[in-house]
């Protein structure tokens, strides 16, 4: 009889202690980069794996799988999706072929925390989440992008000449006379040395991590659009974290954010010198022919936007690009 009186107490106990339990519970997310495990565009991703790790522990752990050699980097969009992974570092150029929206980002003129600010990530995470993605951080920020080349030229016209493009910036360079070819980073070096290319599209900086300086001689200046690296989440795994887990993650995003716009500008003029030292010559455009470069740029990325999604594209414009 004794232990028939104490067993209601033991159970009240048990139950007492369940959701104390359930709430420690931590949850594992698996992470891929777009970039090659330590090159400069997978580094402030990293960073921020270890810093959850580390001031995570038993709220959130993130299993860092690696670079295209874990999933290839234009794959990794369908699998953030289809739930293979949780969370990626890319762009949305990666992920266009699912939300051409998000290259928008690209040609925002606002900086990315006025887009936080004005609506803009929230509305362009409206479209994302009814496509499997939901856009979590911005990992690099206001490097342009230029035009690299190993043959001269004299004013903004790619004619006979084969460029390496992504999304972002197809219409643009067709619209410049370029041949275009995609394809992913890891096969720039070789597409140069081989002719398949003469030249490619990339931001300020990275270069150097891939090599292709080796195989560069110009840079056109100006430059042009601005880079967009962030983190996107699985939108379904995303909202299966508990208001805990997405709490800390979201702490995170402040310190994230900073870090990675201050590495941004530093590194991106050190690159640029670095360039210069490498013996890539900028090639400079008259007034003229830059505001003419600029203007056309605008226009061809907005187009795409717009082409792909009428109506959203008109709203992303007028509150990134006003």
């Amino acid at each position: 009889m004794k232990a028939m009186r104490a067993l209601p107490f033991a159970v009240c106990l048990i139950v007492a202690t369940v959701p104390k339990f359930a709430h420690a519970a931590e949850v594992v997310l698996k992470a891929v980069s777009a970039f090659q495990e330590g090159t400069y565009f997978s580094r402030n991703f990293e960073s921020f794996v270890k810093k959850v790790n580390e001031e995570g522990k038993g709220i959130v752990r993130i299993e860092y799988i690696g670079g295209p050699k874990a999933i290839p980097t234009m794959e990794q969009g369908a699998a953030l999706r289809n739930g293979v992974i949780d969370l990626a570092n890319t762009t949305a150029t990666f992920t266009a072929s699912i939300v051409p929206e998000g290259l928008a980002l690209n040609y925002a003129t606002l900086p990315f925390s006025e887009i936080r600010k004005n609506g803009s990530l929230d509305y362009l995470n409206s479209i994302m989440r009814q496509k499997g993605l939901y856009y979590f951080a911005r990992t690099g920020d206001r490097i342009p992008y230029h035009i690299y080349l190993n043959k001269k030229i004299d004013k903004p016209d790619l004619s006979g000449l084969k460029i390496r493009i992504t999304p972002i910036f197809r219409d643009f360079f067709v619209k410049l006379g370029a041949g275009v070819v995609q394809m992913a980073p890891g096969e720039v070096y070789t597409g140069l040395e081989r002719g398949v290319v003469d030249g490619y599209g990339w931001p300020a900086i990275g270069i150097f991590d891939l090599g292709w300086q080796e195989r560069t001689k110009y840079r056109l200046e100006p430059g042009f659009y601005t880079l967009e690296l962030g983190i996107q989440f699985s939108a379904r795994r995303w909202d299966s974290l508990t208001p805990e887990q997405r709490d800390f993650l979201q702490k995170q995003v402040a310190w994230l954010e900073k870090m990675s716009l201050d590495a941004s500008l530093r590194d991106a003029a050190a690159d640029i010198k670095r360039q210069s030292e490498a013996g890539i010559q900028p090639i400079r455009l008259s007034d003229a022919d830059s505001a003419a470069f600029l203007a056309k740029s605008q226009e061809a990325g907005w187009a795409t936007v717009l082409s792909a999604s009428p109506r959203h594209g008109a709203k992303l414009r007028q509150m990134m690009a006003p």
